[in-house]
C-alpha cells in the first residue's frame, strides 16, 4: 500500500474518528483504526461492536491496499506534523509515514481479528446539522449518569412526521427541544433512544456539515446511523422504554416571571460559588427585581438582585444552583448561537443579549417549574402566543429551610 494525502484533510478526518475510539478495548484490536487506500480515495474507521466511525478523503494512491495500526498513537503523530503532504507505504508488518523531515514507523495490527464495519439502517430523515449540535447541547445535560437506569442515560429521538423531538430525563429535570425534520416518510412515527454520550459526540463532529442524514432500526439491539458528506458514525440503541415526557410539559402555572437572560444567569452563576454542596439558590420575586441568594452555613452568604417581571402569589422558590443555570444557559442558547454552550458554572453563552428574557414558570415552591426562552416574534399586544416553545425545561425545585 502507497499513498499521499494533505495533512490537513488526514488530520481532520483522524479526529473525527477517533473521537468514538475505544479507550479501554475488551481486545487490543478494537484501539486500532483502519486505514483503506483504494482508487482516488482513503477511508479511514473504527469499531468497537458498540460504536464505530468512518471518513472517507481525496489521496493519491499509487498502491491501494489496507492496513489497522494504533489509533490513538495515530492521532498524536497526525496532530504534531508540519503543514506537507503525509506519504504512507506498507513494509511489511510496519506502515510508514513520511511528512517533509519527520519519518514514522507503526507497527500494525492483526487485520484478521478485526471486525467488519456494520452498513447502516435505512434513512428516516435529514436535519440542520448546526440546528442538531445546538439542540443536543441543550438537553444533553439532562441525561442521567446512572448506568442503572440505561434509558435515563440516552436522548430520546421522537420523530412525528416533520418534527423531530430530543428529549433527556436524569428524574430531577427534563429537557425537550423541537427541530425541524425533513423525513424520509411523511408519516412516519418513530423512537430511539441514543447513549447521550454518543449522541453528543455525533452533533458536535458533524456541526459543520450542512444537513445530516439519520437511519435507525427499533429494537434493543438496533443501530442508528449519522451521515454527512464524507463522514458516518454508527451507534447501538439502548433498549427500554422511555418516558411519557410529554405528559409532564401538561398543565398551566399561576407564577410566571420574565428575567433578562445575561444579568440572571451571572446572578446564579455567582451564588453557585457560594451554595453548598447540594444546596439551593433561593429565588424571591419583588416589584420589578428577583432576589438571587445563597447560604454557606458559617462561611458566606451571597445575594443578588436582577430585573424581572413577576405575577403571581407565590414570590419564592429554590433550585439545585447547577441544574438551574443547565436550564438557563440552555434556554438562552435556543436564541443565540448554534454552538454547544460552556459548563454551566461558566459565564452566559456568548450573544446573550441584554435585552432577551427567560421565563420561569411554577405552581407553588413544591412542583416542577417550567424554563423557557421568550420569543418576542411571538408577542403581539401584550399577548403572547401559546404555541409550544421549540425549548422547555421542566425542573423540580428544592426545599429550602426558613432562616430565623
Amino acid at each position: 500500500m502507497r499513498f499521499t494525502v494533505a495533512r490537513d484533510a488526514l488530520g481532520e478526518a483522524v479526529a473525527f474518528v477517533s473521537r468514538v475510539l475505544s479507550s479501554r478495548p475488551v481486545v487490543p484490536v478494537l484501539a486500532g483504526m483502519l486505514i483503506e487506500a483504494s482508487g482516488a480515495s482513503l477511508t479511514i474507521s473504527c469499531f468497537d461492536y458498540e460504536v464505530s466511525a468512518k471518513c472517507r478523503l481525496d489521496a493519491e494512491v499509487a498502491e491501494p491496499g489496507t492496513a489497522l495500526v494504533p489509533g490513538r498513537l495515530l492521532a498524536e503523530i497526525t496532530r504534531s506534523l508540519p503543514s506537507r503532504p503525509v506519504a504512507f507505504a506498507d513494509d511489511g508488518d510496519t506502515l510508514g509515514m513520511v511528512c517533509g523531515g519527520a519519518e514514522f514507523g507503526l507497527v500494525c495490527l492483526p487485520l484478521t481479528e478485526y471486525p467488519a464495519l456494520p452498513d447502516s439502517p435505512a434513512m428516516v430523515g435529514a436535519v440542520d446539522a448546526a440546528q442538531l449540535a445546538s439542540a443536543v447541547a441543550q438537553v444533553a445535560s439532562s441525561a442521567s449518569r446512572d448506568d442503572t437506569l440505561p434509558m435515563l442515560t440516552a436522548i430520546c429521538l421522537d420523530i412525528d412526521g416533520e418534527s423531530l423531538t430530543l428529549a433527556a430525563t436524569d428524574r430531577y429535570r427534563l429537557a425537550a427541544r423541537r427541530l425541524k425534520l425533513t423525513p424520509a416518510d411523511a408519516d412516519l412515527k418513530a423512537l430511539a433512544l441514543v447513549p447521550a454520550r454518543v449522541m453528543t459526540e455525533a452533533a458536535r463532529a458533524l456541526a459543520g456539515s450542512g444537513q445530516v442524514r439519520l437511519a435507525f432500526e427499533a429494537g434493543s439491539d438496533g443501530l442508528i446511523s449519522f451521515e454527512a458528506t464524507d463522514r458516518r458514525l454508527t451507534a447501538r440503541l439502548i433498549g427500554g422504554e422511555f418516558i411519557k415526557y410529554q405528559s409532564r410539559f401538561s398543565g398551566e402555572f399561576a407564577c410566571q416571571a420574565d428575567l433578562l437572560a445575561g444579568p440572571a444567569i451571572e446572578a446564579v452563576r455567582r451564588a453557585a460559588l457560594v451554595a453548598e454542596r447540594a444546596g439551593p439558590v433561593r429565588l424571591s420575586f419583588g416589584p420589578g427585581h428577583l432576589m438571587v441568594e445563597a447560604h454557606a452555613e458559617g462561611r458566606a452568604r451571597a445575594a443578588e438582585t436582577v430585573p424581572a417581571d413577576f405575577t403571581g402569589d407565590q414570590p419564592t422558590i429554590s433550585f439545585n444552583p447547577h441544574y438551574l443555570l443547565d436550564g438557563m444557559v440552555a434556554a438562552a442558547l435556543a436564541r443565540t448561537s448554534p454552538v454547544p454552550p460552556p459548563e454551566s458554572d461558566q459565564a452566559a453563552p456568548e450573544g446573550a443579549a441584554e435585552t432577551g428574557r427567560i421565563r420561569i414558570e411554577f405552581n407553588t415552591p413544591a412542583k416542577p417549574a417550567l424554563i423557557t426562552w421568550v420569543d418576542e416574534s411571538k408577542e403581539t399586544d401584550g399577548d403572547y402566543d401559546e404555541e409550544t416553545p421549540e425549548f422547555r425545561y421542566l425542573l423540580v425545585p428544592l426545599r429550602l429551610p426558613d432562616r430565623t
